[in-house]
């Protein structure tokens, strides 16, 4: 299963991937080591993944702590890469180098370098460490390109000579080295000779650049360097730390370093004196009339105890020291090693033939096993101390020599990853990591994913130190909002899984509506957890939350609570008690205990007279739990209730029918109030206008004597609302009426209703 690293996810949930992948690979140790899809090499893809984002964007919140912190966790992944499969793994058989020379006199010293190496787990373990700084080191940035060898200066000699003043006559010149042969700074260096300005520039960065390519392992780089340079002597210097290689009387069948076999069996490349070779750069690394880059430059091509100190002065960062201890020791070792054997043509020359078989004892390592062991032994404690004195080094660039991933590499390195998890696990314990560091994310990440990585590959682990330090990685996800991720990972707790996953669900709290709460219990299941377990897990520790030792919820004690006066609305508190009963009614395997949770809570609510909450939490159980019988005293008690809201509800719903009653009871008094109030004055001021105005309107009084008729009609009932109290009365609208009566005689006759005709 491949994982594009280049979705934009983020780096936790790409970890998390990494470890889900390699979890579904279940006991294939080689696919979890695998080089390219293995669990360390997939987690060093993403990290250098999101190096590379986080150098290209360069966001605002992000330091160049923040983006060394990453860098060092991809090295450190690319470091247990590197050791941990050959420390699982095992071996393939190895050639004895004594068998390899009492057989073959004339083997190559690259058939016996090797077999030096694959002898000794150290040895070889220490080369994969010193291949891997070689592989992370900078890439060296080499010299510009020149027109020529020591262009500047040849000019000047050149000059000198033409004019036949030489060169320690006037003109600038009388610094100037006499001869252009390569030793010649050495041999007029003390004198005060030198080359030119332009040229003593290019040679110190030249070399600078050499270091660089040797520092990263890049020999064929620096040997085209040189070539390019015009400088072909150097590129012989750096191709003599080649082991001479001849397949023709090798007794070894090898292959090529990409895996091919060379065709011509009789072409021999490498250096036949390597033993001399090693001697010139140690002397060229101690003497006083090279300059310290030069120096610098062929101590690390031929590292050895006699040139250590000039190696470690071009040393800048941990790893340079590291580096530099390491190819010390290998280089040591191997020519220790091959010393011992005494019996190399290569190495020795016809004396190791004439001396073949004169005592008859045989001299091979295999027959000294008890020295040879004791001489391993004794080496392991010396490569262990050596490197335990890294711990406190001085640095002048880069992370020092304290800090956590380093202290991790080195302790990776002396294979003390039990005392590493151990001591990490402490410093989470006694907040010398605070959570506010801007390291500490970074370093639970690392250390959470080594401690499962070690899980997967069946390394031991302190079991405490392990549970610290998920634990501070679990936090770190929910500060991170990673909630998706957190069954993952608390599921790797063992024992404590179940518990830290309720905790974490505990800790939703209101945050999350229902089915989010559903969909984070279901992931529980997803990662091996018992759902059910969790899901009771998390009911329990909801309840007790609410009902602990801070007394979040008040007690039920005291006088009894009034169900009449208007309840407040409920409290986070109570809206928690209440919403802890979901968890387990999910699935119907915990209906029982959500009916022994469900009857706490609703005595609680009934206790405390909040009978809505009580009425809201029957209203989100579901239905199904009505029919569990066992325990039958709960499922009693759960039936109780739900037939004492039955009643309840049912008793409301007359008193509300009642208030209903009264309300439109209520209502008819006021509109009748409202009606005789305004609607006799109405009346009687709409007759008087009509009656006053008939002077200018006469069909004016005929309305208003229709107006009369519109009184006395039992539709309308307007009658009624003329009451005999005071105010407005009957007996004075029909006054008003007769009054206008009389005003129709004025214009003459005997009939009183000829107005309403006319």
């Amino acid at each position: 299963m491949e994982m594009d690293i280049s979705e934009p996810q983020t780096l936790y949930a790409s970890c998390a991937d990494v470890l889900s992948v390699c979890k579904a690979m279940g006991d294939d140790i080689e696919s979890v080591f695998n080089p390219d899809t293995g669990f360390a090499p997939r987690m060093r893809k993403v990290l250098q993944a999101q190096l590379q984002e986080m150098e290209e964007t360069r966001d605002v919140g992000v330091t160049e702590l923040d983006v060394e912190l990453v860098r060092m966790e991809a090295k450190t992944w690319g470091l247990l890469q590197a050791v941990i499969p050959a420390r699982i793994t095992e071996p393939l058989p190895a050639p004895n180098p004594a068998a390899l020379l009492k057989e073959n006199p004339y083997t190559p010293t690259s058939t016996l370098a090797q077999a030096i190496l694959t002898h000794s787990l150290l040895l070889t373990e220490l080369v994969v460490v010193r291949e891997w700084l070689q592989e992370t080191a900078p890439v060296p940035a080499g010299p510009e390109a020149t027109t020529g060898y020591w262009r500047f200066t040849k000019l000047g000699v050149v000059q000198a000579l033409r004019t036949g003043g030489g060169l320690g006559a006037g003109g600038g010149r009388e610094a100037l080295v006499t001869k252009m042969d390569p030793d010649i700074l050495g041999r007029q260096g003390q004198g005060g000779k030198g080359l030119a300005v332009d040229d003593a520039n290019y040679e110190k960065s030249l070399v600078k650049a050499l270091y660089g390519c040797v520092r990263a392992g890049r020999l064929g780089e620096a040997i085209e360097m040189c070539r390019k340079a015009h400088q072909p002597w150097r590129a012989a210097s750096i191709m003599g730390s080649k082991f001479f290689k001849w397949r023709a009387i090798s007794t070894e069948f090898e292959e090529e370093e990409d895996g091919a076999v060379e065709d011509d069996m009789d072409v021999w490349s490498g250096n036949k004196q390597r033993k001399l070779w090693k001697a010139s750069c140690i002397r060229a690394a101690l003497s006083s009339n090279l300059p310290e880059h030069e120096r610098a430059f062929y101590a690390a091509l031929a590292p050895s105890e006699q040139t250590a100190g000039v190696l470690r002065s071009a040393c800048r960062t941990w790893e340079d020291h590291l580096w530099a201890q390491i190819s010390i020791m290998c280089e040591e070792r191997a020519s220790g090693e091959m010393k011992k054997l005494d019996g190399s043509f290569w190495e020795d020359g016809l004396k190791a033939l004439e001396g073949e078989g004169e005592d008859g004892e045989d001299t091979s390592m295999g027959d000294r096993g008890n020295d040879v062991r004791e001489d391993e032994r004794r080496w392991v404690e010396r490569v262990g101390e050596t490197l335990e004195s890294l711990k406190d080094i001085a640095v002048a660039e880069g992370l020092g020599s304290e800090h956590a991933f380093h202290y991790s590499q080195l302790h990776i390195i002396l294979n003390k990853t039990e005392m590493m998890l151990e001591n990490f696990a402490n410093a989470l314990r006694n907040g010398s990591l605070p959570s506010s560091s801007r390291e500490h994310a970074p370093l639970c990440r690392f250390f959470a994913h080594l401690c499962l990585y070690f899980q997967i590959v069946d390394i031991d682990i302190p079991p405490l130190a392990t549970q610290v330090i998920l634990e501070s990685y679990l936090q770190v996800l929910e500060a991170a909002g990673q909630r998706d991720l957190i069954a993952l990972y608390a599921g790797a707790l063992g024992d404590n899984a179940v518990e830290r996953y309720a905790m974490f669900l505990v800790s939703l709290e209101l945050s999350v509506d229902t089915s989010e709460r559903r969909l984070t219990l279901t992931r529980a299941r997803d990662h091996g957890l018992d759902m059910d377990r969790v899901a009771i897990s998390t009911a329990e520790r909801t309840i007790e939350k609410a009902f602990g030792v801070r007394i979040v919820l008040p007690r039920l004690r005291g006088r009894l609570p009034s169900i009449i006066a208007l309840q407040p609305p409920p409290t986070v508190q109570e809206l928690i008690l209440l919403r802890s009963i979901e968890w387990t009614t999910y699935n119907e395997s915990t209906f029982s205990i959500a009916l022994e949770q469900a009857n706490v809570i609703l005595r609680y609510f009934l206790g405390s007279g909040r009978l809505a909450l009580a009425k809201q939490l029957l209203d989100i159980l579901p239905p199904e739990l009505a029919r569990v019988g066992d325990p039958e005293e709960m499922a009693t008690e759960y039936l109780h209730y739900r037939q004492f809201f039955v009643i309840w509800e049912t008793l409301e719903s007359v008193i509300e029918t009642q208030a209903m009653e009264m309300a439109c009871n209520r209502r008819k008094r006021e509109l009748i109030r409202v009606r005789q109030i305004y609607i006799p004055e109405l009346i009687i001021r709409l007759h008087s206008l009509l009656v006053a105005s008939r002077h200018h309107i006469k069909e004016n009084l005929t309305r208003a004597l229709s107006l009369a008729n519109t009184v006395a009609d039992s539709r309308y009932k307007l009658y009624e609302d003329f009451v005999n109290e005071d105010g407005r009365r009957l007996g004075g609208y029909l006054g008003a009426v007769r009054q206008a009566i009389l005003a129709g005689l004025e214009g003459g006759g005997s009939d009183p209703f000829r107005v309403l005709s006319v």
